[in-house]
């Protein structure tokens, strides 16, 4: 017989501890402990041989193909994140904040696919039919030919899809599930495993592809194990701020594509829109800048983005000036500021700093430097930035300006856009229409503003 232990498990990083505690070894939570069983399932024990292997050229393969078959959905904006669609026999983790709107894309992708033939199954454990049938209407999607349940046994489920044998099925959400085989409760670090374990095993042996919903945790981390990031082919993060309509498909993992990618949406009452164009949603059009305002072309995945940077510069009331920042790393905005002061003599020390990216875009690029820095010293200055410039380019602690990559890009967007300008590093190779305005040095920036760097370095 196979011996049972008790083990206690986090729930919030699923490290397992052999006895009870108020505090986790893992990840320094408290009270997030339970009591969980470590035997294993029936038949775990049987061994089978014989595998069966492969050549791994293609030729070798009857009817093989270099890339999995896809489904389009049409939604070009999904399909742009997913790499070109949604790989067949795929396990997908969409993960985003509670009302964000991952419920309303998914139902609408479901609408899209069904529209192209395909056959879609959608499983709710939060809502009932009734409440999936009444949004789907407000979308305009109740005529599609989407089959629903609302279940949250995981056997039950399952027995289900085999018989109907969809395309794509959706799991909304996995926290929801329950596997008899384990003795947790709905939610917890076991049953969220063997749940996500077991789906994506029927999705790669009946070649569906799954759709499954993640919660997330205060931390803005998808709820359970880290495992199931590792378990699915494709993790996608659906973010936004609650005060703007847009909204950001962002890939983390994707072993069918690329990494990184984008999808922008826009969330209206006929539910989200695809927005084409994101350099338009993020940019002020209202005619010539003001003082602390850089526009950055940044790129995205492979698609260029340009966006606003919007800094303060004020005095301090307090004996600590105060740094805020909304939108970029708050660990880089302290790096600009002490090489400007170290190396360009523009003292900040006095001053509260507040910098933010317009519209709520998450930047993670060090090729924001430049622009992060430009509109602080404008702001400081008083002086704005030449009208239909834009500004892109890494910043060393030396307060040297580096290159960076696929410069030629970012400029052919700014230049579609209607920029003239690039203040970027002097290695950039200019473009027809756009104007270089090469910088070697962050003191060359603090010159163009007309303040009067000092030579101590």
């Amino acid at each position: 017989m196979v011996k049972t232990a008790t083990v206690y498990v986090c729930q919030s990083c699923g490290t397992v501890h052999a006895k009870w505690a108020g505090k986790c070894d893992g990840c320094g939570q408290w009270n997030t402990l339970l009591e969980e069983s470590n035997a294993a399932p029936p038949g775990a024990t049987k061994l089978k041989t014989g595998s069966k292997l492969g050549h791994l050229t293609f030729e070798s393969l009857q009817g093989g193909s270099p890339a999995p078959p896809r489904l389009i959905s049409g939604i070009e904006e999904f399909d742009r994140a997913l790499g070109g669609g949604v790989a067949r026999g795929s396990a997908i983790l969409v993960g985003g904040d509670p009302g964000i709107g991952k419920s309303t894309l998914l139902l609408q992708v479901c609408g899209a696919l069904s529209q192209t033939g395909a056959s879609i199954a959608y499983i709710s454990g939060e809502e009932s039919v009734a409440q999936v049938r009444s949004r789907a209407a407000r979308l305009g999607l109740a005529d599609t030919d989407v089959q629903l349940a609302a279940e949250t046994q995981l056997r039950t489920v399952l027995s289900g899809l085999k018989t109907l044998n969809p395309d794509l099925v959706v799991i909304d959400s996995i926290q929801t599930l329950w596997s008899e085989m384990q003795d947790s409760a709905p939610g917890s670090v076991a049953q969220v495993r063997a749940v996500a374990a077991e789906l994506v095993r029927f999705a790669k042996k009946t070649d569906t592809a799954v759709l499954l919903v993640g919660h997330v945790t205060k931390e803005g981390q998808i709820a359970g194990p880290r495992v199931i990031e590792h378990l699915v082919d494709v993790v996608l993060s659906f973010e936004g701020e609650r005060g703007y309509p847009f909204r950001i498909l962002r890939g983390l993992k994707n072993r069918f594509g690329p990494t990184d990618e984008i999808g922008v949406f826009e969330m209206n009452e006929q539910g989200l829109t695809e927005v084409p164009n994101p350099s338009a949603l993020f940019l002020d059009t209202r005619g010539s800048r003001a003082p602390g305002s850089a526009v950055f072309a940044g790129i995205e995945g492979a698609r260029p983005v340009l966006v606003e940077f919007q800094a303060l510069v004020a005095p301090s009331a307090y004996g600590t000036p105060r740094r805020a920042v909304v939108g970029w790393d708050s660990g880089r905005l302290a790096m600009i500021l002490a090489v400007l002061e170290a190396r360009c003599g523009v003292a900040f020390g006095g001053q509260d700093v507040y910098l933010n990216v317009a519209g709520g875009l998450k930047v993670m690029e060090p090729a924001a430097d430049l622009a992060a820095a430009a509109a602080l010293i404008s702001s400081l200055a008083g002086a704005p930035l030449p009208d239909g410039a834009v500004c892109f380019g890494e910043i060393s602690l030396s307060g040297d300006v580096r290159a960076i990559g696929r410069m030629d890009l970012r400029m052919k967007e700014a230049h579609k856009l209607g920029f003239t300008t690039a203040i970027a590093p002097q290695d950039a190779n200019p473009i027809d229409g756009i104007a270089l305005d090469g910088m070697r040095h962050l003191r060359d920036v603090v010159a163009k503003l007309g303040m009067t760097p000092t030579d101590e370095f």
